[in-house]
């Protein structure tokens, strides 16, 4: 089977740099998997895990939010922030969990930021995610 060059970079900079006989990942539209030989797309990510198969296996990477561009040969994801699955701090994510849903729940009882605790919920759980597949 054909490899990809799979590239993901957050503005810290890069996190994930090698190659992958497919990849999957969760766009605005739904979820895709990417072939060698994909046509050209680019697509906005939903906070979600990228899987990346591999002959030894998976790597599950934690993003939250960007966009992937391809082009056959490539797949560049351009993340707000991702995380490989063995840099993930499971008591750190439970705890911003717990504290995401803390704030969501103050959110609707006062009306304000529910969006934003939302928000952090989802990643909490993204990477809480990746680290427990």
């Amino acid at each position: 089977m054909s490899e990809l060059n799979v590239s993901i970079v957050t503005p810290d900079g890069p996190v994930y740099e090698g190659k992958a006989n497919m990849v999957i990942a969760r766009t605005k539209a739904g979820e895709l998997g990417i072939l060698h030989g994909h046509v050209p797309l680019v697509a906005p990510l939903k906070i979600d895990v990228v899987r990346l198969k591999q002959e030894s296996g998976e790597e599950w990477i934690a993003v939250n939010g960007g966009f992937m561009e391809v082009n056959g040969e490539e797949v560049n994801i351009l993340a707000d922030t991702a995380e490989r699955e063995q840099d993930i701090d499971i008591d750190r994510a439970e705890r911003a969990k717990m504290r995401a849903e803390e704030r969501l729940q103050q959110a609707k009882e006062q009306k304000v930021d529910e969006i934003m605790a939302q928000l952090a919920l989802q990643k909490a759980i993204n990477r809480i995610h990746a680290k427990k597949h």
